[in-house]
């Protein structure tokens, strides 16, 4: 196919780093962005958690919700790994609701504002990430999708059908808790959710450098965790601060400052933050992720590629939102083979669907790699995935034209074999 057709099938593609990037200007807990009416661009869109007309009504619930506690634990028996977050899944879309403390125990109160609980740099709607909050709000199972699903306070009450409990942490998979099920007899705690070390990564979830710091320094860390935990970013950042003065080298107190600077937004010192985490240890994946989303936001590309594809290599299975950004970085430096790769990881990653996208970058690769047919069946597995998008009729003729395009390509060779007339 000539450049101009392929063009054609793919029209909206140089909005596409516009829609990752270009409506915020600094980042926050949640947020979204678009491009123009005519070619919207293919940001990531996530269902909007189900909040049924009727819910469980727990103790301790009113109009500010109703409180939930448990604990993580390793299945193995083995030291938790530090900054674990819990996250709450309704219909496929996760937010990050609490933090687990150093003995890994968590509480928090359902459907009360929490406005400095971070997105956690593995969810589809991380603001870090430029996913689009926009999309249409017609009914269906996306029903609701012009809200931002990760929009904090969302739910008016204790409406818990259909969603469940996980913790997060890098190189760690989790078992999921059930809350949708509980009744007014059951009292707040939800029990173990317990963690299993993932295989096949080379990074580390503590950085060496933890043991390494000198007691007080590890004291500051600790209390910074804990503001955080009390959702006191500016506290945290004090804290921090003062564990990296006494020992430079603390990878993961240094990472964590980066995180407690993107919630006060103070873009570029959360930036130097992370690149000083990378720095004293390599091993730590989360702050690759994290540069690599500004870095995207930014539509630098090289650069969003570059920390993106290291963190994967640390740890391949913890931020499927990652690899979709990777695919994405990937297919603005044109390298489809690559951007084919990482799309379909975070295909295989997001077992929640919850980033329907990716297979739309899938396609749009498949056809830069002149695999029509299989494109097709890409972006025809898109539309019925999504059929809310709001891009649905600009998806929809593309599809059609490069269907038409590969009828077109097979006739001369059916007429070569076409039996002679009678």
């Amino acid at each position: 196919m000539k450049r101009a057709a392929r063009f054609a099938i793919i029209a909206g593609l140089a909005g596409f780093a516009a829609g990752l990037a270009g409506a915020q200007s600094t980042p926050t807990p949640v947020g979204g962005t678009g491009t123009s009416s005519s070619t919207p661009s293919p940001t990531v869109r996530t269902p909007t958690p189900s909040t049924p007309g009727t819910g469980t009504s727990l103790p301790g619930s009113g109009s500010g919700g109703t409180y939930l506690s448990g604990r993580v634990i390793v299945d193995d028996g083995s030291p938790l790994p530090e900054n674990i977050t819990i996250q709450q899944v309704c219909s496929g879309a996760a937010r990050t609701v609490a933090y687990a403390d150093t003995t890994g125990g968590f509480s928090f109160q359902w459907g009360r504002p929490a406005a400095t609980v971070m997105a956690d740099a593995s969810e589809a709607g991380s603001a870090r990430m430029g996913a689009s909050s926009s999309g249409s709000s017609s009914g269906g199972s996306g029903a609701g999708r012009g809200a931002n699903p990760f929009s904090i306070g969302q739910s008016s009450g204790p409406q818990m059908l259909g969603c469940e409990l996980r913790a997060k942490a890098s190189g760690y998979g989790s078992d999921s808790v059930t809350i949708g099920n509980r009744t007014e007899m059951d009292g707040p705690s939800v029990g173990m959710i317990v963690l299993h070390r993932l295989s096949g990564a080379e990074g580390a979830s503590i950085s060496a450098t933890s043991y390494r710091a000198p007691k007080d320094a590890q004291k500051a860390y600790q209390r910074g965790l804990a503001a955080l935990r009390k959702n006191k970013p500016d506290e945290a950042a004090k804290e921090f601060e003062k564990a990296v003065a006494r020992y430079p080298d603390y990878a993961d107190a240094w990472a964590s400052l980066g995180k407690a600077r993107l919630l006060k937004k103070a873009v570029e010192p959360a930036r130097e933050a992370f690149l000083r985490a990378v720095a004293a240890d390599p091993k730590l994946a989360s702050p690759c992720v994290e540069l690599g989303f500004l870095a995207a936001r930014d539509k630098n590309w090289d650069a969003a590629g570059e920390y993106l594809d290291k963190a994967m290599r640390l740890d391949p299975s913890s931020f499927p939102g990652a690899w979709y950004v990777d695919a994405m970085a990937n297919f603005n430096l044109k390298k489809f083979d690559a951007a084919e790769k990482s799309a379909r990881r975070a295909m295989q990653l997001d077992v929640k669907h919850t980033m329907p996208r990716a297979q739309y970058l899938l396609a749009l690769s498949l056809i830069e790699l002149h695999q029509y047919p299989e494109g097709s069946v890409e972006l025809k597995g898109y539309m019925k995935a999504d059929p809310n998008t709001a891009d649905f009729a600009v998806v929809k003729d593309q599809s059609d034209r490069l269907e038409k395009f590969i009828e077109q390509q097979s006739e001369p060779e059916a007429a070569k074999i076409a039996p002679p007339a009678p």
